[in-house]
């Protein structure tokens, strides 16, 4: 454990702090806005509902039903491209591909092999990193290759495991200015996650209901290797996401 320990520590403090990406009129290809303040940061996962004037997604699947919210003011990039695609049907009838217990569920692929999709824009864009958005367990993210400017359709939920104390004690040693403020690491304590992939890959909702049906899909996947490989005819199938206003979901 001590080893695991250190390697994941290792990998974390290879990250540097990234503060939000703002300007949502750029283009993907374009420099990022302004960014946030950390000292005003807040984490709108660990609050009770979303913006009100955002959207949420009810994915379908052979499962059960999982719901999403979104946070376009830290990711609006990512946001928008995910909630464009699902009101255009381009979700409908794909599959999850990849699933790792501990980790994460992904799909969106429409080659079922990690390596197909697109972006609305017909491109790859920029990563969002925020401060202000973290791999708790429930949360919504882009997948990419190495690049950067990789992002396409592919997105994927994190199971995550549960934090060991050492390791959130690693993280507070760390400490706020290097993005492991004591809500975070309470976050973590509390729902579980995987920080180390903090400050990698955009972040940009919320399962807000339906982890049990993310928990039966993994559980019951059948994957062919370590990599979480899913064959074509053992893929879960996303039947259909609809989007619909917040406030159909929280009172406000």
């Amino acid at each position: 454990m001590k080893k695991i320990l250190a390697l994941l520590l290792a990998g974390m403090m290879t990250l540097s702090f990234a503060a939000c990406q703002q300007d949502t009129e750029k283009t993907p290809s374009e420099t990022p806005g302004e960014s946030v303040s950390t000292e005003s940061a807040a984490y709108p996962q660990l609050a009770d509902k979303p913006a009100e004037d955002t959207e949420v997604a009810i994915i379908e699947t052979e499962a059960g039903t999982i719901k999403m919210c979104f946070y376009p003011e830290y990711a609006p990039k990512a946001v928008e491209n995910f909630l464009t695609h699902a009101k255009d049907g381009y979700y409908d009838g794909l599959t999850f591909h990849r699933i790792i217990q501990d980790f994460m569920i992904q799909g969106g692929d429409p080659e079922g092999n990690g390596s197909g999709g697109e972006s609305i824009w017909g491109e790859g864009f920029e990563v969002e990193l925020c401060e202000n958005l973290r791999h708790f367990r429930g949360a919504v993210c882009m997948a990419r290759a190495q690049a950067m400017d990789s992002q396409g359709s592919q997105f994927y939920i994190v199971d995550g495991i549960d934090v060991p104390d050492d390791l959130l004690d690693q993280m507070a040693s760390m400490g706020a200015e290097n993005g492991w403020s004591e809500e975070v690491i309470e976050g973590y304590r509390e729902l579980g996650g995987y920080p180390m992939l903090d400050f990698q890959y955009t972040v940009f909702g919320q399962v807000f209901e339906g982890m049990d049906v993310v928990d039966e899909l993994i559980d019951n996947a059948k994957t062919e290797d370590s990599n979480g490989t899913v064959l074509p005819e053992n893929q879960p199938k996303i039947i259909s996401i609809t989007v619909e206003p917040a406030s159909n979901h929280f009172s406000y």
